[in-house]
């Protein structure tokens, strides 16, 4: 089965109304949702994306890769390529350290998909630090102060080792191995995975794709792995990947949450016997069994328990076992709101004589934990055109005093050359007559940029108030006094 084209909720035994709740809630408790697909039976119930945000925009999924990583495992492991109790050295003889623990001997894939390596922590940091030397050979060399299959630790390098089992013993990199088997049958496009310096691809995060493609998934696996009539995954593999494998954390303890309900194969286990892929900042494909409903979201969230609160809150109690009778006004409420979704834009004034001050201007700082460099302004009008000049690379961006001013940048500069560039909107208002304010939104990925801008001096300085938030390269705050060039 495929999802249907939208289907009242009521049809399929939902409120609309318990729908509005959900979002209500979201939005009463601060959630920055980015986009949202509902389903049940298949059919697709409600769905949308908060302007600037759009439903067909690859989204950056962080740690919701890592249930990608693990359905090409299911595939690889079908297809004879290794077990699930092969020893990992077994497959990486001539990356294994001079000294071999006896630790490392016994770690088997399972161990890799289930987190229970045996390291006392996460080694992705090692990896990269480790760089141009190969993260397998990194990873193998690193003690296990654990018997592996015994210690649960979160870790992002095993991701990476499964990614990289995969690509070795496959020949393909991992987009190439997932095209045929997953992307095409689930009519999933536009797929893209950040790889390492040496082309590898990391695994562990990185993956982009729309919000529909993690309703997708979420659907594949509710089905056991069928899709539209044949067994795609691997017999079992569906059950085997989303049960507890491993303790977590004391789930019976007294307000214990979804993050100590167990862990699978690169799944978690959550309350009321639901399971979910998820990733940093508020990425969720959450699958409820019982209820035979899938809800996928893309979003910028600290607080990730928080939007699992809603589900439980308002969706879960309100599915029913049979359809419910018509409600034509909740019905056309949704669909209303599902289609005004939008993240507000600032408020303030649209002018102010201070413009004058910035307008065809630029400002270079002293070194800065940011290494922000300088900030270039063109002539403002209807719009904020300015330029950010970081250490590592040069963003053009632009900001509208009515509605979000959606552009793209030239993306990060990594040696000479620029990556892809990235999608970014910009909303701008002045705060007062002396301060603009600008909020930036990465329209891929769950950055967001505040700039509060007070020109001094007569503009021959200019004072910054920055803060990046939910960005693991310059997340925190800057705050600064700048010098006009020239």
């Amino acid at each position: 089965m495929t999802a249907s084209l939208l289907s009242r909720p009521e049809s399929q035994g939902l409120s609309s109304r318990a729908v509005l709740r959900f979002l209500d809630g979201c939005q009463k408790a601060g959630l920055q949702l980015h986009a949202f697909e509902l389903r049940r039976y298949g059919h697709t119930l409600a769905q949308g994306a908060w302007s600037p945000f759009r439903l067909g925009t690859p989204h950056a999924l962080y740690s919701v890769s890592k249930s990608f990583v693990s359905t090409a495992v299911g595939f690889a492991v079908s297809e004879g390529l290794f077990g699930l109790d092969d020893p990992v050295l077994m497959h990486f003889p001539e990356e294994a350290p001079p000294v071999v623990s006896a630790h490392l001997v016994a770690m088997r894939v399972r161990d890799l998909l289930t987190m229970t390596t045996g390291h006392a922590e996460d080694l992705m940091g090692t990896l990269y630090a480790s760089q141009p030397q190969p993260w397998t050979q990194t990873f193998l060399a690193q003690p296990v102060q654990h018997p592996p299959g015994t210690h649960f630790v979160y870790n992002s390098a095993a991701t990476y080792m499964l990614a990289a089992l995969v690509e070795r013993l496959s020949g393909q990199r991992m987009l190439d191995y997932l095209e045929p088997r997953l992307f095409t049958p689930l009519s999933i496009t536009g797929a893209t995975w950040e790889t390492n310096a040496t082309g590898e691809t990391i695994g562990g995060w990185g993956l982009r794709v729309p919000v529909g493609a993690l309703a997708q998934l979420g659907q594949l696996y509710l089905q056991g792995g069928m899709w539209e009539g044949r067994q795609l995954l691997p017999a079992g593999w569906a059950e085997q990947a989303t049960s507890a494998q491993v303790s977590n954390g004391d789930a019976d303890a007294p307000g214990a949450n979804d993050g100590a309900q167990g862990y699978g194969f690169q799944f978690w286990r959550c309350r009321h016997g639901a399971y979910r892929a998820d990733g940093a900042f508020g990425q969720f494909s959450v699958v409820m069994p019982e209820q035979q409903a899938v809800l996928a979201i893309v979003s910028s969230v600290d607080n990730m328990q928080a939007v699992m609160d809603q589900i439980w809150a308002h969706l879960l109690p309100a599915f029913q076992g049979e359809p419910l009778q018509g409600d034509t006004e909740a019905a056309a409420e949704l669909q209303a709101r599902c289609e005004g979704l939008a993240i507000p834009v600032l408020t303030g004034e649209h002018s102010s004589p201070s413009a004058v001050l910035l307008g065809g201007r630029s400002f270079t700082f002293d070194p800065n934990i940011w290494g922000l460099e300088q900030v270039g302004f063109g002539e403002i009008g209807a719009e904020v055109p300015f330029t950010l000049t970081y250490s590592h690379g040069r963003y053009e961006h632009h900001a509208g005093f009515v509605g979000w001013a959606e552009h793209s940048t030239s993306g990060l500069l990594v040696g000479t050359t620029f990556q892809t560039p990235t999608q970014w909107a910009g909303t701008a208002a002045w705060t007062r007559p002396d301060t603009l304010q600008i909020h930036l939104l990465d329209l891929g990925d769950t950055k967001t940029l505040t700039l509060n801008l007070r020109p001094l001096d007569d503009g021959n300085r200019l004072e910054v108030e920055a803060a990046f938030v939910r960005a693991f390269r310059q997340d925190g705050s800057l705050s600064m006094v700048g010098t006009r060039q020239g």
